[in-house]
Protein backbone atom coordinates (compact mmCIF):
# COMPACT_ATOMS: atom_id res chain seq x y z
CA UNK A 1 0.00 0.00 0.00
CA UNK A 2 3.01 2.78 0.76
CA UNK A 3 4.42 1.88 -2.28
CA UNK A 4 1.21 2.53 -4.67
CA UNK A 5 1.27 5.66 -2.59
CA UNK A 6 4.64 6.32 -3.48
CA UNK A 7 4.11 5.55 -6.81
CA UNK A 8 1.04 8.10 -7.11
CA UNK A 9 2.80 11.08 -5.63
CA UNK A 10 5.75 10.64 -7.92
CA UNK A 11 3.48 10.25 -10.82
CA UNK A 12 1.76 13.41 -9.15
CA UNK A 13 4.94 15.54 -9.06
CA UNK A 14 6.11 14.44 -12.49
CA UNK A 15 2.77 15.37 -14.39
CA UNK A 16 3.02 19.02 -12.48
CA UNK A 17 6.50 19.48 -13.59
CA UNK A 18 6.44 18.80 -17.12
CA UNK A 19 4.47 21.06 -19.43
CA UNK A 20 2.34 20.27 -22.46
CA UNK A 21 3.30 21.85 -25.71
CA UNK A 22 -0.20 23.93 -25.26
CA UNK A 23 1.69 25.23 -22.09
CA UNK A 24 4.70 25.78 -24.20
CA UNK A 25 2.79 28.31 -26.34
CA UNK A 26 0.42 30.22 -24.57
CA UNK A 27 2.19 30.48 -20.61
CA UNK A 28 5.58 32.82 -20.99
CA UNK A 29 7.21 31.50 -17.65
CA UNK A 30 6.61 28.11 -19.00
CA UNK A 31 8.97 29.01 -22.32
CA UNK A 32 10.78 31.12 -19.84
CA UNK A 33 11.64 28.03 -18.00
CA UNK A 34 12.89 26.01 -21.15
CA UNK A 35 15.01 28.46 -21.72
CA UNK A 36 17.03 28.30 -17.89
CA UNK A 37 18.21 25.05 -18.84
CA UNK A 38 20.97 26.82 -21.41
CA UNK A 39 22.00 28.13 -17.86
CA UNK A 40 22.40 24.29 -16.90
CA UNK A 41 24.40 23.35 -20.31
CA UNK A 42 26.42 26.21 -19.76
CA UNK A 43 27.57 25.54 -16.14
CA UNK A 44 28.14 21.41 -17.15
CA UNK A 45 30.71 23.32 -19.75
CA UNK A 46 32.61 25.28 -17.42
CA UNK A 47 32.93 21.88 -15.29
CA UNK A 48 34.53 20.28 -18.37
CA UNK A 49 37.78 21.11 -18.96
CA UNK A 50 38.01 21.99 -22.51
CA UNK A 51 34.60 21.54 -23.43
CA UNK A 52 34.42 25.09 -25.11
CA UNK A 53 37.14 24.51 -27.81
CA UNK A 54 35.38 21.80 -30.50
CA UNK A 55 37.27 20.02 -32.72
CA UNK A 56 35.09 21.13 -35.77
CA UNK A 57 33.47 24.06 -36.71
CA UNK A 58 29.58 24.37 -36.27
CA UNK A 59 27.51 26.16 -38.99
CA UNK A 60 25.07 28.62 -37.11
CA UNK A 61 22.08 30.00 -38.59
CA UNK A 62 21.19 33.73 -38.78
CA UNK A 63 19.81 34.14 -35.00
CA UNK A 64 18.59 37.81 -35.28
CA UNK A 65 15.57 39.32 -36.02
CA UNK A 66 14.59 41.97 -38.56
CA UNK A 67 11.34 43.39 -36.82
CA UNK A 68 9.69 44.61 -40.32
CA UNK A 69 10.71 41.29 -42.02
CA UNK A 70 9.45 39.26 -39.65
CA UNK A 71 5.98 41.35 -39.46
CA UNK A 72 5.34 40.54 -43.00
CA UNK A 73 5.94 36.79 -42.84
CA UNK A 74 3.30 34.44 -42.34
CA UNK A 75 2.86 32.32 -39.22
CA UNK A 76 3.37 29.42 -41.44
CA UNK A 77 6.98 31.19 -42.79
CA UNK A 78 7.62 31.86 -39.63
CA UNK A 79 7.96 28.54 -37.95
CA UNK A 80 9.46 26.70 -41.07
CA UNK A 81 12.36 29.59 -40.60
CA UNK A 82 12.67 28.63 -36.58
CA UNK A 83 12.20 24.71 -37.45
CA UNK A 84 15.20 25.02 -39.85
CA UNK A 85 17.45 26.86 -37.88
CA UNK A 86 16.97 24.96 -34.95
CA UNK A 87 17.95 21.74 -37.67
CA UNK A 88 20.54 23.69 -38.59
CA UNK A 89 21.88 23.77 -34.66
CA UNK A 90 20.66 20.28 -34.51
CA UNK A 91 22.89 18.91 -37.51
CA UNK A 92 25.69 20.92 -36.57
CA UNK A 93 25.96 19.83 -32.74
CA UNK A 94 26.09 16.02 -34.55
CA UNK A 95 28.78 16.45 -36.89
CA UNK A 96 31.06 18.43 -33.86
CA UNK A 97 29.97 15.50 -31.15
CA UNK A 98 30.51 13.02 -33.83
CA UNK A 99 34.76 14.53 -33.81
CA UNK A 100 34.40 15.12 -30.29
CA UNK A 101 37.36 13.26 -28.26
CA UNK A 102 36.23 13.91 -25.02
CA UNK A 103 33.85 12.05 -22.81
CA UNK A 104 32.78 15.40 -20.77
CA UNK A 105 32.19 17.46 -24.21
CA UNK A 106 30.21 14.45 -25.99
CA UNK A 107 28.12 14.10 -23.04
CA UNK A 108 27.53 18.08 -23.01
CA UNK A 109 26.91 18.21 -26.73
CA UNK A 110 24.12 15.06 -26.38
CA UNK A 111 22.38 17.23 -24.09
CA UNK A 112 22.34 20.00 -26.11
CA UNK A 113 21.22 17.90 -29.19
CA UNK A 114 18.24 16.47 -26.70
CA UNK A 115 17.33 19.94 -26.05
CA UNK A 116 17.13 21.46 -29.66
CA UNK A 117 15.18 18.13 -30.71
CA UNK A 118 12.30 18.71 -27.91
CA UNK A 119 12.10 22.17 -29.50
CA UNK A 120 12.10 20.89 -33.27
CA UNK A 121 9.14 18.52 -31.89
CA UNK A 122 7.42 21.62 -29.79
CA UNK A 123 7.36 23.79 -33.69
CA UNK A 124 6.36 20.85 -35.31
CA UNK A 125 3.50 19.95 -32.73
CA UNK A 126 2.33 23.95 -33.55
CA UNK A 127 2.82 23.20 -37.33
CA UNK A 128 0.85 20.66 -37.45
CA UNK A 129 -2.23 21.86 -34.65
CA UNK A 130 -2.24 25.14 -36.43
CA UNK A 131 -2.37 23.52 -40.09
CA UNK A 132 0.94 25.59 -40.84
CA UNK A 133 3.08 22.32 -41.99
CA UNK A 134 4.30 23.68 -45.64
CA UNK A 135 7.05 22.59 -47.39
CA UNK A 136 10.52 23.34 -45.82
CA UNK A 137 11.77 26.84 -47.23
CA UNK A 138 15.66 26.66 -48.40
CA UNK A 139 18.31 25.69 -46.47
CA UNK A 140 18.35 28.38 -43.18
CA UNK A 141 21.41 31.16 -44.39
CA UNK A 142 24.31 30.02 -42.54
CA UNK A 143 25.62 33.52 -40.83
CA UNK A 144 28.88 32.17 -38.61
CA UNK A 145 30.62 29.18 -38.29
CA UNK A 146 32.81 28.96 -34.57
CA UNK A 147 34.94 26.96 -32.90
CA UNK A 148 33.31 27.28 -29.07
CA UNK A 149 31.09 25.47 -27.34
CA UNK A 150 30.05 28.76 -25.17
CA UNK A 151 29.36 30.86 -28.41
CA UNK A 152 26.96 27.87 -29.84
CA UNK A 153 24.95 28.25 -26.74
CA UNK A 154 24.49 32.21 -26.57
CA UNK A 155 23.66 32.25 -30.08
CA UNK A 156 20.88 28.88 -29.44
CA UNK A 157 19.90 31.04 -26.39
CA UNK A 158 19.19 34.15 -28.80
CA UNK A 159 17.06 31.76 -31.41
CA UNK A 160 15.01 30.74 -28.72
CA UNK A 161 14.63 34.42 -26.57
CA UNK A 162 14.05 35.97 -30.42
CA UNK A 163 12.21 34.09 -33.00
CA UNK A 164 11.17 31.42 -31.24
CA UNK A 165 9.71 33.75 -28.26
CA UNK A 166 8.26 36.05 -31.18
CA UNK A 167 6.48 32.80 -32.94
CA UNK A 168 4.85 32.21 -29.52
CA UNK A 169 3.47 35.50 -29.20
CA UNK A 170 2.41 35.83 -32.86
CA UNK A 171 0.73 32.67 -32.79
CA UNK A 172 -1.21 32.92 -29.63
CA UNK A 173 -2.68 36.61 -31.03
CA UNK A 174 -3.48 34.55 -34.22
CA UNK A 175 -5.19 32.13 -32.11
CA UNK A 176 -6.01 32.93 -28.74
CA UNK A 177 -8.92 30.84 -28.75
CA UNK A 178 -7.39 27.87 -29.89
CA UNK A 179 -5.45 27.72 -26.72
CA UNK A 180 -7.87 28.35 -24.72
CA UNK A 181 -9.85 25.22 -26.57
CA UNK A 182 -7.32 23.35 -26.90
CA UNK A 183 -6.07 23.96 -22.54
CA UNK A 184 -9.83 22.82 -21.70
CA UNK A 185 -9.31 19.80 -24.08
CA UNK A 186 -6.77 18.44 -22.04
CA UNK A 187 -8.06 19.15 -18.63
CA UNK A 188 -6.46 21.22 -15.18
CA UNK A 189 -3.36 20.96 -14.68
CA UNK A 190 -1.65 19.48 -11.81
Amino acid sequence: MAYSRLLLLLIGGICSVHAGPTDFWYNHPVRRNMVKEIVGLREDMVACVGADTLHSPVQLPCVMVHATEWANKTLQQKSAEVVEALRMFRDGVQVTKNHSTSECQTSLLEKLQRHITNYVAIVRWLQIQSGAVTPPPPSPQSCSSVNSTSEVLKQYGNLLRGKLERLAIDFRDEAPEWGQRSTAAEGPSS
